[in-house]
Parts: C-alpha cells; sequence; structure tokens
C-alpha cells in the first residue's frame, strides 16, 4: 500500500526506469459493447475519460497494475487492449491511496482515480465482463475497435489536432451496425431473429446504419454550441466551442470540422478543417480528399465565406468568399484583370501577377479573393473582396 504523495512517486519512477518501459501515447478505460450473435465481436467501445500524452503517472500504475495481474504488456506493440477485473481495480486504487480522500471529497478531482472508484462500485454489484484498458505506445494503425473508438475521442475531444493522427485502416476494423439509439446491433441478429423479433412486436426502432456512431452519442458539446440534428454530425468530428450546425444540407465528417466558432449550413467532408468565423453556406459543400482534391486537404480561412450551394475544391485563405452556386475546383480557369491582381498582391505577397488565367490550385490559400461566375464575360472571374464576413455574435 502506497501511503504518500511522494512514495507514489517514487513507485512511479521506480515503473517508468523499468528496462524496456515505454511511457504510453494513450490510455483509457472504455464499457464495451459486444455482439448479440458473435458474443466475443466488439461492437463499440465508450470512454468516459480518456488520456492523450498526458498524465503519466496514471499511466505508469495502470499498466504496472496489469503487469501484476498476468496481463501480458509488450511495449514494442502500437496497442494493448486488456480486460478490466476487479483484481486489476483494486491494484489501481491501493497504488492510487494517497489521493483517495481528495477524489472522494470531489468528483470533479483526480479524474482517472474517478474511473476507478466507479469501476469498484460496480464491481462490487456486479459481476461485469464488459470493460476494457486500452493503451497506445504508438500512433500506428488501429487494430482493435477500442484504439478506433479511444482515436475518435482524441479528435472529437479536441485533444489532438484534426489531420494529425493515424486511422488508416479504420473502416476495416468497425463493424456495419445498425443503431437504435445508443445501442448498436448487429445487423445479422436482426436477420436471425427478424420473423421472431417482427411478430412479437419487438422489431426495434433502427436510427441508422453505418461504422460510425454520431458525434452526441458520445460527446458533450461546449456550452455554446449547437447540433441541430444529431445525424448532422459524425463521431470523430471536432467542433470548436461556438460552432452552430443547421438541419437541412449540412454535415461533418470524421476527422473534420472547425476551429473556432463557424456557422454550418453544408458540408465539411473528412480532412476539411474551417476557421474561426467562416461561414458555409446552405448546401455548399467543401471537397475531401477522396472527392477531387488529389489528395490535397482542404482548410478555410478565417471569415471566410461559401455562398450556398458551391463547391470548393481548393483552400481557402482568411476573407475569402465564393459566389453561390460556383465551383471553385483545382482545374478551374479563373480570370483576373490586371488591377485587381496589383490589389490580390498587396495582401498575398507571394502571388504570381504574370498570368493571364489561373487554374484554382494556382490561387489555393489566398486571403480576400471572391470568386465569381461573370455572365457578362461568361467565365469564371475572381478580384480582391472588399466584403466583411462577420457573424451574428449572438448566435455563437
Amino acid at each position: 500500500m502506497i501511503n504518500t504523495k511522494e512514495e507514489f512517486k517514487e513507485l512511479v519512477e521506480s515503473i517508468e526506469s523499468f528496462e524496456g518501459y515505454k511511457k504510453p501515447l494513450a490510455f483509457g478505460v472504455a464499457r464495451v459493447d459486444f455482439g448479440q450473435v458473435n458474443t466475443e465481436k466488439v461492437l463499440q467501445a465508450v470512454y468516459p475519460l480518456i488520456n492523450w500524452n498526458e498524465n503519466f503517472g496514471s499511466g505508469a500504475v495502470i499498466i504496472r497494475a496489469l503487469i501484476e495481474n498476468g496481463v501480458a504488456v509488450d511495449f514494442e506493440k502500437s496497442e494493448v487492449v486488456a480486460k478490466v477485473t476487479p483484481e486489476i481495480v483494486n491494484s489501481v486504487l491501493e497504488m492510487f491511496n494517497p489521493f483517495l480522500e481528495e477524489a472522494k471529497a470531489d468528483k470533479q478531482s483526480h479524474k482517472n482515480i474517478q474511473v476507478f472508484l466507479t469501476l469498484q462500485k460496480l464491481f462490487e454489484e456486479h459481476d461485469y465482463d464488459n470493460y476494457k484498458i486500452t493503451i497506445l505506445f504508438a500512433d500506428e494503425n488501429p487494430l482493435s475497435v477500442e484504439s478506433v473508438y479511444l482515436k475518435l475521442y482524441a479528435l472529437s475531444l479536441g485533444k489532438v489536432a484534426l489531420r494529425s493522427i493515424n486511422l488508416n485502416g479504420a473502416f476495416g476494423v468497425l463493424p456495419n451496425l445498425a443503431w437504435s439509439g445508443n445501442i448498436p446491433i448487429e445487423l445479422d441478429y436482426l436477420r436471425e431473429n427478424e420473423i421472431e423479433l417482427k411478430l412479437r412486436d419487438e422489431y426495434p426502432e433502427i436510427d441508422f446504419v453505418d461504422k460510425f456512431p454520431r458525434f452526441l452519442q458520445h460527446i458533450i458539446p461546449a456550452d455554446n454550441t449547437r447540433i441541430l440534428d444529431t445525424s448532422k454530425v459524425r463521431f470523430g468530428a471536432q467542433l470548436a466551442a461556438g460552432t452552430t450546425v443547421m438541419p437541412g444540407a449540412s454535415y461533418i465528417n470524421f476527422n473534420a470540422g472547425t476551429e473556432g466558432a463557424v456557422m454550418v449550413e453544408g458540408r465539411i467532408s473528412s480532412s476539411a478543417v474551417v476557421k474561426k468565423g467562416a461561414d458555409v453556406g446552405g448546401g455548399a459543400s467543401i471537397l475531401g480528399v477522396l472527392s477531387g482534391t488529389n489528395g490535397n486537404p482542404i482548410t478555410i480561412g478565417e471569415n471566410t465565406l461559401l455562398g450556398a450551394n458551391s463547391v470548393t475544391g481548393i483552400p481557402l485563405g482568411d476573407g475569402c468568399i465564393v459566389d453561390a452556386g460556383i465551383a471553385v475546383l483545382e482545374g478551374t480557369k479563373i480570370y483576373i484583370k490586371d488591377e485587381q491582381k496589383a490589389k490580390i498582391k498587396e495582401v498575398n505577397p507571394d502571388f504570381d501577377d504574370t498570368k493571364e488565367t489561373y487554374k484554382g490550385l494556382d490561387l489555393a490559400g489566398l486571403n480576400g479573393i471572391h470568386y465569381r461566375f461573370d455572365t457578362t464575360l461568361g467565365k469564371m472571374v475572381a478580384f480582391r473582396s472588399v466584403r466583411e464576413v462577420k457573424l451574428n455574435e449572438e448566435l455563437h
């Protein structure tokens, strides 16, 4: 039993000094849902708390508790997933002993300890077998449902930046499921039991079928963030405080989102990032890396407006405007008048003002440009934007 905080510090130092020990990149305890037909198959993992590149002392204690209770922890592997037992919980809490009274007195303190105190209560009530500890030692391709969910939590909680972690192969790891509220259901179960479920009037109300749950099934947003339709934001999206997601044609995919207060009435595809003060108009579409950008992820700059039903396939700088109904793609030919080139160069010193006609890719990331289809000339044009894009502060 560890009795003082100094002893706890010494314990952590001794654990971390073990030959071959590696500090965890991330870790957390999850409640997992198993399959109704394939009862060993993990359908989803729900984490009340995740740690990402932080709380290394807690990580060390958990790793020691696993090893003491017979769990093989291979520090050379990218991830370790282990079943939580009462013995593991008790081992962890014994090492956390100097902090237990503080944790019991203030439930907002020592969050990792709170997780294990709650588990201890749960195991006193019932012999649960659906809790897992997940530890990541490296950011490699996820190998388990538990590790995919841990990474999606890291994105949606803002623990990591968008487009910064490895999700390669995630689609292959996650099963395709029917979702009834927060409950994942195997499609095989519905097929095998369809007759009886329907005749007994017990067939569940299915909200959607997907490999990913919805953002609000797992994440509590900031107080000033609004999502008016749960289907419009996929888990793994990242929404900065002040973001408003309207119903209708809006959608934010996983590994995409906002970096400040943004109005979203259009589509933000996977890998697309929208900075603060921008307005994604009704039905506007920001292309993802698999939908026309040649693998180049798109960032939309601050205070930029994407008009209704427009399509953007290049990165945009700050203070840009894309008129409603037009498509600005990498290969789009765009005409700029000489006097406008000079004005654009004032805010973009590296802009090449010697060309007569530009492709969209030539203008990628430039600030203060207004894109429009000139019906008189019959061609796409660009000029220095003179309009200030400003969101309604009362709405964000």
